[in-house]
């Protein structure tokens, strides 16, 4: 459980660290990273992934507690050492859940400042928050329909 603790932890200082210095040395300019593939940019989502439920902030504050319920629920059964990638995809998820969810409640948006191009389509901007979500999400599936039934 301390594992968890500590990814959730380091999520969260990395996400917010990242964040800030998006503010500060970012600001309304692109910095190009990879011409046409990769930039770092300032935005600020007023809605969940890809904008969506944009302006309903009491709606997402609820959901994500709801969210934050679950996950507690589930961290509850980590173990590293029976159980690692399961425990690594519910540490994830809760440490990205809170960076994001410490924006919404301090600004009332949350940052994102990762952005990809593939031709001419612009993915989303995201964060360090949004990717643990993500990857935590992924092991969480691999988890639950490859090694639970090992276990």
């Amino acid at each position: 459980m301390i594992t968890g603790i500590i990814i959730i932890v380091a999520i969260i200082i990395l996400d917010q660290i990242t964040k800030y210095l998006t503010v500060t040395q970012i600001g309304d300019r692109t910095i190009v990273i990879i011409d046409g593939f990769f930039n770092l940019i300032e935005r600020h989502n007023y809605g969940a992934g890809w904008s969506m439920f944009e302006g309903n902030w009491l709606f997402l504050v609820a959901v994500t507690i709801v969210s934050l319920v679950f996950f507690g629920y589930l961290f509850k059964s980590v173990s590293f050492k029976e159980k690692w990638v399961y425990s690594t995809a519910i540490s994830l998820m809760i440490g990205g859940t809170l960076g994001n969810f410490i924006d919404r409640l301090r600004l009332g948006y949350v940052i994102d400042f990762l952005q990809f191009i593939f031709g001419s389509y612009e993915f989303p901007t995201f964060n360090i928050a949004d990717s643990a979500l993500t990857v935590g999400v992924i092991l969480f599936a691999i988890d639950v329909f490859f090694l639970e039934q090992k276990r």
